[in-house]
């Protein structure tokens, strides 16, 4: 009688999409099927009772979230449906009022949860794509560096290379961990005034283009060295270093000096 009264209640409010049943194991394989919006559960039913039905409707709903509004005349069932998971009860006798009322809340609940969960699942998305793009963004740079430079660095915002790719090791005739977690300053031979000027423009954290200095190696022969580079700053816009590209240019130097 109670399932004929909430049936032509729900269609008299203008519910078109209610299945019924008064088989409680066909609720979790209808549910499953159907993914309901909201599921109106009698705790009391032959066979097994709704808090079996509802342990099986959280194997379906592995978000978390179950649509579940109870009925019961027994006052200590609300508050275990509730914490079984259950969002809501109505007692019996019901006020058909109250329980149109109840059923609009949790409906308006579950579109707002279902609205929250696409929009999660679209942010999701969109981080995943904005760092793909990232990632082929970067790999375009770093491959353009190559094909236009001898190497490409980076430097931390004490001055640091944290990063060093390409023969610029055979050229300065040093190894590679003489120069990572430190600063080219290490090196002996650079031209004073000129590691000076570019060391300003690092400090004032300004860009710089085609810099060129030059060091006079051990065996006296001199060697130019062709920089550019650029602040990096984090999203707070923070300083956290440099990064930039530079060649060997002592062949053409020795070529214009001659």
């Amino acid at each position: 009688a109670n399932v004929t009264l909430l049936e032509k209640m729900l269609a008299n409010a203008g519910y078109r999409y209610v299945t019924s049943t008064m088989n409680p194991r066909a609720v979790c394989p209808l549910h499953a099927a159907h993914r309901y919006d909201l599921i109106l559960l009698d705790l009391q039913m032959p066979e097994m009772d709704g808090f079996e039905v509802i342990e099986g409707l959280k194997e379906i709903e592995t978000d978390g979230y179950l649509p579940v509004l109870v009925i019961t005349a027994q006052p200590g069932h609300k508050l275990r449906a509730l914490q079984a998971g259950a969002k809501d009860f109505v007692s019996k006798p019901f006020d058909m009022l109250e329980v149109q009322t109840r059923i609009h809340n949790m409906l308006e609940v579950r579109l707002l949860y279902r609205k929250l969960d696409n929009y999660n699942k679209v942010l999701e998305q969109t981080v995943l794509e904005r760092t793909a793009e990232l990632r082929e963004s970067e790999a375009r740079f770093k491959s353009f560096t190559e094909l236009s430079s001898d190497w490409y660095w980076e430097q931390d915002a004490q001055g640091k290379f944290t990063k060093v790719s390409g023969p610029v090791f055979e050229m300065l005739g040093i190894e590679a961990d003489q120069m990572l977690g430190e600063t080219s300053t290490v090196l002996a031979g650079w031209n004073a005034d000129e590691r000076a000027q570019l060391g300003a423009n690092i400090a004032s954290r300004r860009p710089f283009l085609d810099f060129v200095y030059s060091r006079t190696n051990a065996d006296g022969t001199m060697q130019y060295l062709q920089v550019s580079g650029e602040p990096m700053f984090d999203s707070a816009s923070r300083f956290i270093g440099y990064r930039g590209i530079g060649m060997d240019v002592s062949h053409r130097m020795r070529r214009d000096l001659a």
